[in-house]
């Protein structure tokens, strides 16, 4: 009998420092705490993978790497793996925004902000009017660019080039 009872404390204890451990790392991290509703693992486990959100009314579809259920709402979080920009790329801020309307789209609830966390920084950007508006606006200019036959390159990043599908056929590549 006395061995079930120094079995149960190990079990405890090892329990108590799980927690712990989470809740330290939770905390390095800067990330919400709340309940994990999704998760896009990249295949990184056992898990299956994580169906993506859809939106027929904006005909978008995304896989944000995590969303939490927290007090204040679901929070979706972009995880970049390279360092922090000064600033957030637009980029980076209008995938972030998708996901939001993504999730108010499949929920019925507005986030009322989402994460980006760096490497080295985590932002917290507000999901507003404004940010909205640019996302739409973005989303319109691209079905208009699927209609054109030239687009023009919209950057002066060489590993963007360089990473391009058609960087092999483009007039514009960064490396002339």
């Amino acid at each position: 009998m006395l061995w079930l009872f120094v079995l149960a404390m190990i079990f405890l204890a090892l329990g108590w420092f799980s927690v712990k451990r989470g809740t330290t790392l939770q905390r390095k991290t800067g990330l919400p705490t709340g309940r994990l509703i999704y998760a896009d693992t990249h295949s990184q486990d056992w898990q299956p993978a994580a169906k993506p959100l859809y939106s027929a009314t904006y005909r978008l579809v995304g896989k944000p790497d995590y969303v939490v259920e927290t007090a204040q709402g679901l929070i979706p979080i972009e995880v970049k793996s390279g360092p922090s920009p000064q600033v957030p790329y637009l980029g980076h801020l209008l995938q972030l925004a998708a996901y939001c309307l993504l999730i108010e789209e499949t929920s019925g609830q507005t986030p009322p902000h989402g994460l980006l966390k760096y490497a080295d920084a985590l932002y917290e950007v507000d999901f507003n009017r404004e940010l909205r508006s640019e996302l739409l606006d973005t989303l319109i200019g691209i079905r208009h660019a699927w209609l054109v036959e030239d687009v023009e390159r919209s950057h002066n990043q060489l590993g963007k080039c360089a990473a391009c599908g058609f960087y092999t056929i483009c007039d514009e590549s960064l490396d002339d």
